[in-house]
């Protein structure tokens, strides 16, 4: 007479365990990347600067300067002007105030307070002066 001995459960292995945890890889695996990405920003302002000289003259390649007023550890923004004189900042849509600086070789600087209401475009134009000699 035989006895019956118990069997082992048998583990998963191989091909069987591949074909088990890859669904639950393709499930999961868009859900724990999505929760690490930031959202895209979609809205925004625009600040539209527009840099000429006292004759009415674009100043290419003048230094620009955007900073939110009333934050003193706020890092301001920089640029420096295309060959027309002009540059565009993206912002956060408002309300915010800015505080919007030209400075060019030669010429006096200037500074505009920049109000930003909502998500639209703002224009900025600065007519810098010579420096007296």
């Amino acid at each position: 007479m035989r006895t019956k001995t118990k069997r082992k459960p048998r583990k998963r292995s191989g091909i069987r365990a591949a074909l088990f945890a890859a669904p639950l890889l393709i499930i999961l695996f868009p859900l724990l990347c999505g929760a690490k990405k930031k959202p895209a920003l979609d809205t925004y302002a625009t600040v539209s600067v527009s840099v000429y000289d006292d004759g009415g003259r674009a100043l290419p390649d003048a230094n620009l300067s955007l900073v939110l007023e009333g934050q003193s550890k706020a890092k301001p923004m920089e640029a420096v002007a295309d060959s027309r004189g002009e540059y565009v900042f993206r912002v956060p849509p408002g309300p915010a105030h800015y505080a919007l600086t030209a400075q060019a070789k030669g010429y006096q600087s200037q500074q505009k307070s920049v109000l930003v209401e909502d998500q639209e475009r703002v224009e900025v134009t600065f007519q810098l002066e010579r420096q007296s000699k």
